[in-house]
């Protein structure tokens, strides 16, 4: 039986680990949340058209999306440190290219692929998977939900920081104080562990080729990774054109920034809550049920008339159901292959995401170009969460046991 000690011990070395991951995902995934209120300062001060910038932010998702799977089997083969650092590096360099020399062609290189390098080091596939390998099976998806829900923090501070900023010292000054805060989270990496050995957890110790084969074979992943396209497609979506959505139905200045922050600080509650019934439930029901609860809110907000409470009522519950599926997406993948090579594979399965994520951004630009209206996205957005929460719920869960070779048969 182990000692009070070290149990103690123990719990301080988790609790070290989620407050590191809880910080490097604060900047960056709050940096990134900011992304939507410097649309319209970059078209109106610098001349560029919004279908560009919006470009170049749907750019920086899809090579997000490209780069997750290096990214995670660097940190299955290296550890969180190195990765951490890198995409640290990158993502603050990102930044300070867009800041100090915003054209067309610096806006592509530096939001678009320097920012979608160092996202993919600094986020979930790296993070999640470091924080779930500290933990024990049963307590993973309540761990990695505090932990997103920590990450959420970055959102509430970020957007209200960002706005004032932008207000009173223009889009340089706070695109640069980004990057300085991108920079200081370099070093936490060092606290996210050590490189993995091999998954004692579950007894699996496939190789990196034979887990993939797995993974290709299995029904449920290929669910699980085609109905993440949907989480990706809604969330950028929102994230990047609500505000001029609100401007569009001449609502208060400084509400897009309010709805911004609300959803980050809902989704706090809800990562955590989301977890924790990850942990109690099965998780492809909970995540079901979460991407029906994201349709009806699209649709409710869609339909009815605007006001400041709709908006913030939308936030609120946008905010709940936000990021809770990244904690039960990596916890379901854990849960069927183990953890040995979990950050390579929820780094495709996130590979999905991130199309869909190109595809919010880029197309909610292009048709309102073409239209004048965001309607046919909010349509599109409703429902794609519909038909991710149809494949969801057949997911089959049971773990793999054993590897398979082309031959032999894999469960659905």
């Amino acid at each position: 039986m182990p000692s009070i000690p070290r149990i103690a011990a123990s719990r301080n070395r988790i609790l070290l680990i989620v407050a590191a991951g809880a910080a490097v995902m604060s900047m960056a995934l709050g940096a990134r949340q900011t992304f939507g209120l410097f649309i319209s300062p970059l078209s109106y001060d610098y001349g560029l058209p919004v279908t560009l910038i919006a470009f170049a932010i749907a750019l920086h998702n899809l090579v997000w999306g490209f780069a997750q799977p290096l990214a995670g089997a660097a940190t299955d083969r290296y550890g969180p440190a190195p990765v951490v650092a890198f995409g640290a590096a990158a993502y603050a360099a990102g930044l300070a290219m867009t800041a100090l020399a915003p054209n067309g062609v610096v806006l592509v290189l530096g939001m678009g692929v320097l920012i979608g390098i160092g996202i993919s080091c600094t986020s979930f596939g790296v993070v999640l998977t470091a924080v779930g390998r500290s933990v024990a099976p049963e307590k993973r998806s309540m761990v990695m939900g505090l932990a997103s829900a920590g990450g959420s923090l970055g959102q509430v501070l970020m957007v209200p920081l960002v706005q004032a900023l932008r207000s009173m010292s223009g889009i340089t000054v706070a695109l640069l104080v980004l990057a300085l805060m991108l920079l200081a989270a370099a070093p936490l990496g060092l606290a996210l562990g050590r490189p993995p050995r091999a998954a004692a957890d579950s007894g699996l110790n496939f190789s990196l080729k034979e887990v993939l084969w797995q993974a290709c074979r299995h029904r449920g992943y290929r669910l699980l990774t085609i109905g993440f396209f949907a989480c990706g497609f809604q969330l950028a979506f929102i994230a990047t054109h609500l505000p001029g959505y609100l401007e569009l139905c001449h609502m208060p200045m400084g509400l897009a920034a309010t709805a911004l922050a609300l959803i980050g600080l809902f989704n706090m509650a809800g990562s955590w809550t989301c977890g924790w019934l990850g942990g109690r439930f099965r998780q492809h029901h909970v995540l079901g049920w979460l991407y029906l609860l994201r349709s009806a809110a699209i649709g409710l907000f869609f339909v009815l008339p605007k006001t400041p409470f709709s908006v913030a009522a939308f936030a609120a519950v946008m905010g709940l159901a936000w990021l809770g599926t990244v904690p039960l997406t990596t916890g379901l993948v854990a849960r069927i292959f183990g953890t040995r090579h979990m950050g390579t594979l929820f780094g495709v399965c996130f590979l999905s995401h991130q199309i869909g994520s190109f595809l919010g951004v880029w197309l909610g630009g292009l048709v309102l170009d073409l239209t004048g209206s965001y309607s046919l996205l909010w349509g599109a957005t409703f429902a794609a969460g519909v038909l991710a929460a149809a494949l969801h719920f057949p997911i089959d869960d049971r773990s793999v046991e054993r590897p398979s070779t082309p031959d032999s048969p894999v469960h659905a």
